[in-house]
């Protein structure tokens, strides 16, 4: 049985909010560590380590730039094949290039097609949250590359679990970023996630693309599906799931509560919307120089 939260989300990007100093860590996706670490622990579930196969399709496009440390293969074709907004690509007219994390990217996509804002989308994979030590890296290449073209360029990530890798990449190239910790701070606001953490520090996140991608970025990705026995290893420590919901309907909060029930726990549902999401991609794209 799935307990159900509403609550509005403010319409305004929170600032930027400092990161923990040290070595980022490899931790499952949607797990309260590599994208919402757990409070007073900073520690990832028990066996993650950054190891095993990059994302399927990456492969190495050549040496990082000046500066960048290279931690894995390199994003070649990791761009976002679909239709840039009207306009975006013509000479002398082309967007803010975003460089997004996959996993918000469906949402960044309709929110520019909808409001017709000059920004071309250039998705990473979404693993990289597996092995969030690679982002900072993937991002900077990605980046210089579109500077080199001329255009302007912001980052659609938080912190992400880079410990302020990302950050030292966006003061080299003057590239902003979204606000927050973890993308759960862009969704559901920081204050609402400070607070659900304090509630129980053993909460583990969901958002819709965390549902329905669950089985294969976390399952498999994991190693669960051929050892569960690895799974207390894993995500023995937590007491609760909650479900940061976007679009809920009836078939994806189905499979939210599957999730949950693997975890042998209840599901609260805590609807948010996109209207964070939108407010702090404007702002971005206000600070990357576009009119919005």
């Amino acid at each position: 049985m799935a307990t159900s939260t509403t609550g509005s989300s403010a319409s305004s990007a929170s600032p930027a909010e400092p990161t923990r100093p040290g070595p980022p860590e490899a931790g499952p996706a949607g797990a309260a560590r590599s994208l919402s670490e757990t409070p007073g622990t900073g520690r990832s579930p028990a066996g993650a380590r950054d190891s095993g196969p990059s994302p399927a399709g990456a492969r190495d496009s050549g040496p990082s730039p000046a500066g960048a440390q290279d931690s894995g293969p390199s994003p070649a074709g990791a761009q976002d094949s679909g239709p840039s907004p009207a306009g975006a690509g013509s000479p002398g007219r082309r967007g803010v290039a975003v460089i997004a994390c996959g996993a918000l990217g469906t949402h960044l996509r309709q929110l520019i097609a909808s409001h017709g804002w000059p920004a071309e989308l250039h998705c990473l994979p979404a693993l990289l949250h597996n092995r969030p030590r690679r982002i900072a890296p993937w991002a900077e290449r990605l980046a210089v590359a579109a500077l080199a073209r001329g255009q302007r360029v912001a980052f659609a990530y938080a912190d992400c679990g880079t410990y302020g890798a990302l950050d030292a990449v966006c003061a080299r190239l003057g590239v902003p970023r979204l606000p927050g910790l973890h993308c759960y701070d862009v969704l559901g606001g920081p204050e609402r996630m400070r607070a659900a953490f304090a509630a129980e520090p053993g909460t583990y996140l969901l958002t819709d693309f965390g549902v329905r991608s669950f089985r294969r970025t976390v399952l498999a990705e994991l190693g669960l599906d051929r050892h569960p026995g690895l799974w207390p290893d894993y995500f023995g420590h937590y007491r609760r799931v909650v479900w940061l919901a976007q679009e809920p309907g009836p078939a994806l909060r189905a499979e939210a509560e599957r999730i949950a029930a693997m975890f042998g726990l209840p599901l609260t549902v805590a609807e948010t919307g996109t209207s964070r999401l939108e407010a702090a991609l404007r702002d971005l794209l206000a600070a990357a120089g576009a009119p919005t």
